[in-house]
């Protein structure tokens, strides 16, 4: 949390504000999670993009290499109009008011790098195809996916067979496609069923502004929630029942990683 619904609403609240604008310099006090953000100050933001979890501003300056600035969230950061009391970065801006990244947990980072060059960023160098574009096709997921030997839903969260999958749109897709998380040897009408199921919560997701949870650490920069918690099947819902089969929803811990699921629908089915 957050992940790519509520990093995609994020970009579009802050697109319209940031685009064109010249960066004056980047206010912090931690150099060794904000690194080389000196090099943004004076240059220009001609691009706001997303690559799975990950925040991309394109920075140009007259007659100098281009640059990015790669804005990870972290697990409780995210951009607000006005500075809180969580507020660690302050992005002075030369023709609008200041945008602040606030992050109460101080897991987010920043970097200016190269455009391209990750070489401290293993997870965004090798990360897998964007769920909602061209590039992920249904039969190179399923050649993916499909017989291989690990469980499912840690295999998605390590962003390598699709990106921006984490642990709430993980759950709430192997729920709609009715395949247990720990599954392994999926068949391919299996893997074809989360292929839908991904593409298809990742939209309704993105168009509900994210999904802002009971410790409201989510929200998007202008200050309203998310509203895709209120269409959660399975995820933060142990002990409630299914909405397809009344079975009690559980919860376990897989991969380190809380995981809810319906016994019923989702049944573990054991493969040689």
């Amino acid at each position: 949390m957050p992940e790519l619904p509520e990093v995609e609403t994020t970009r579009l609240k802050i697109e319209p504000y940031l685009l064109g604008q010249r960066l004056l310099r980047l206010e912090h006090d931690a150099s060794h999670r904000y690194q080389n953000t000196h090099l943004a100050s004076g240059r220009t933001v001609t691009r706001l993009s997303r690559r799975g979890k990950y925040l991309l501003l394109n920075l140009e300056d007259p007659g100098q290499d281009s640059l990015e600035l790669i804005v990870h969230l972290g697990m409780t950061g995210g951009f607000r109009f006005a500075a809180t009391p969580h507020t660690r970065v302050t992005m002075h801006i030369e023709d609008a008011e200041p945008l602040y990244f606030q992050d109460a947990r101080r897991f987010g980072k920043m970097a200016v790098v190269q455009p391209g060059v990750y070489p401290g960023m293993p997870t965004l160098s090798g990360m897998g195809p964007e769920p909602l574009g061209e590039t992920f096709s249904e039969r190179a997921f399923v050649r993916a996916v499909a017989g291989g030997g690990r469980m499912i839903k840690p295999w998605l969260l390590s962003q390598v067979p699709v990106a921006g999958v984490g642990n709430i749109y993980a759950d709430e897709s192997l729920w709609a496609a009715k395949v247990h998380p720990a599954q392994t040897r999926l068949k391919p009408a299996e893997v074809r069923r989360l292929y839908e199921a991904i593409r298809t919560t990742m939209q309704a997701a993105v168009e509900a502004g994210g999904s802002t949870l009971s410790d409201g650490s989510y929200q998007q920069p202008d200050g309203l929630s998310g509203s895709f918690q209120t269409r959660h099947n399975v995820y933060d819902r142990a002990g409630q029942p299914c909405n397809r089969c009344g079975s009690e929803i559980v919860k376990i811990v897989l991969a380190q990683r809380g995981t809810h699921f319906c016994p019923k629908c989702q049944t573990l089915k054991l493969r040689p």
